[in-house]
């Protein structure tokens, strides 16, 4: 395997880290927070009940745990490829945002949105056809 192409394997792996944990971070936060219930008031007598629930919420942690994953992914690919390679090529998590949603969440997907998702891919795999690194690294 040469340079170029580990360069490429590493690359599509962090990708596929990032589209799967941003979402699924963002699923699991949204989750833990309707369990801990919506926040009525601000006294401050109320808020260490509400920040205790928070931190009890496995969710809540599974949630955190998983936006971290994403966020190292997306600083170690930033390193090895460009930015307008990376972010329009993590768009491909509204995909895994769609079916996280309907799948998990059971929430309903309009036939318009589909269509907007699948417009967004094909989109990716154009800008997944070109070279993820155009820049000489210093």
């Amino acid at each position: 395997m040469t340079s170029r192409a580990g360069l490429h394997f590493k690359t599509y792996c962090m990708l596929l880290i990032m589209i799967v944990f941003a979402p699924l971070g963002n699923v699991m936060l949204g989750k833990g927070m309707k369990n801990v219930g919506a926040v009525v008031t601000w006294a401050p007598s109320e808020l260490p009940h509400v920040v205790s629930r928070v931190f009890m919420s496995g969710y809540i942690w599974l949630g955190v745990a998983s936006l971290l994953t994403f966020f190292v992914a997306y600083m170690l690919i930033l390193s090895w490829a460009d930015f307008s390679y990376v972010q329009p090529a993590s768009s491909v998590a509204l995909l895994v945002v769609a079916l996280l949603g309907y799948f998990y969440l059971g929430e309903r997907i309009s036939p318009l949105h589909w269509a907007g998702i699948v417009v967004i891919c094909l989109g990716v795999f154009v800008v997944g056809n070109t070279p993820p690194r155009t820049t000489e690294v210093h």
